[in-house]
């Protein structure tokens, strides 16, 4: 992906080496992720997940370890800042046509644990986007991980994480986030699945209208990238992650969309580059799009 000398975004904060103090969600790391489950390295909204994990017991975290970002952690996080920069130009400008306003997310680079407005959070949950403070969070670690334990490498992989963040915060913006929370304990553990993967596979759709501008307005593809961000689509499926841990593929459990669904949704997003056109909350849209 092109973006050397490119506009680095000001809605950006490094909190690398930081210590973060305060309430741990879910009784621990280890509480966390059994919560979270096969959401650990999807880089999906865990805001939600967070906030329900605050209302049970909790324990006050360790600080983090001093850390000296290298000069490859420096590069990344540059590049991560132009990607950001990009999504903020574009979602502006379609925004603005829609005759909307767009409010641009913030992104806060951080070691270990992190405390958000959504509570405290482990780097073990992966990238993930706040709706309370708008804000995503990101270990840049976490692409290391992609690429050595997902099989996942890129660049274009790395940007496709962060658009799909963003698409947390468009769906916020545009009041799908609000409706899938507002499910929680109306509907039965299995509908709100159904729910949350719609709005994960929207997300990916929105990455993928995202790629679409990216390269109308700055020519910033390379070849390869489109299949990058497949490869990591593919990579982060639900039912890849439930065996790559050895367990029984259960549909009734997935929270973000087998492999193919999100392949699907990002090259409809890719291809089309219309925003309006991925409700994946229309049955109809949604069977169309989806993988037979």
């Amino acid at each position: 992906m092109r973006y050397k000398g490119r506009r680095q975004s000001k809605n950006v904060e490094d909190r690398r080496g930081i210590p973060a103090k305060g309430k741990l969600a879910g009784g621990g790391i280890v509480g966390i992720l059994v919560v979270v489950g096969i959401v650990l390295l999807q880089g999906g909204d865990l805001g939600n997940v967070l906030q329900a994990l605050m209302q049970q017991s909790s324990q006050v975290a360790g600080p983090s370890t001093g850390h000296t970002p290298t000069a490859e952690e420096n590069e990344l996080a540059e590049f991560v800042s132009v990607v950001l920069a990009d999504t903020e130009d574009i979602w502006n400008e379609q925004f603005r046509q829609a005759g909307l306003t767009y409010r641009e997310p913030k992104l806060v680079y951080f070691t270990d644990r992190v405390e958000s407005a959504c509570g405290l959070a482990d780097s073990g949950v992966g990238p993930f986007y706040c709706g309370a403070d708008e804000t995503i969070y990101i270990d840049l670690s976490f692409y290391k991980q992609l690429e050595r334990d997902l099989g996942a490498p890129g660049d274009f992989a790395q940007a496709y994480v962060i658009a799909h963040e963003v698409g947390h915060h468009v769906q916020h913006l545009l009041g799908y986030s609000e409706r899938v929370h507002r499910a929680r304990g109306r509907v039965s553990q299995q509908e709100y699945n159904q729910l949350s993967v719609r709005l994960e596979l929207q997300a990916d759709f929105l990455a993928g209208v995202w790629a679409h501008h990216a390269q109308r307005r700055f020519n910033s593809l390379e070849p390869g990238d489109i299949a990058e961000a497949v490869q990591a689509a593919e990579a982060i499926g639900d039912d890849t992650l439930q065996r790559r841990s050895h367990r029984h593929v259960d549909p009734h459990q997935f929270t973000h969309g087998t492999s193919a669904q999100r392949v699907a949704w990002f090259k409809y997003g890719y291809e089309t580059g219309d925003y309006t056109l991925g409700n994946t909350f229309d049955d109809a849209v949604f069977d169309r799009v989806n993988p037979r």
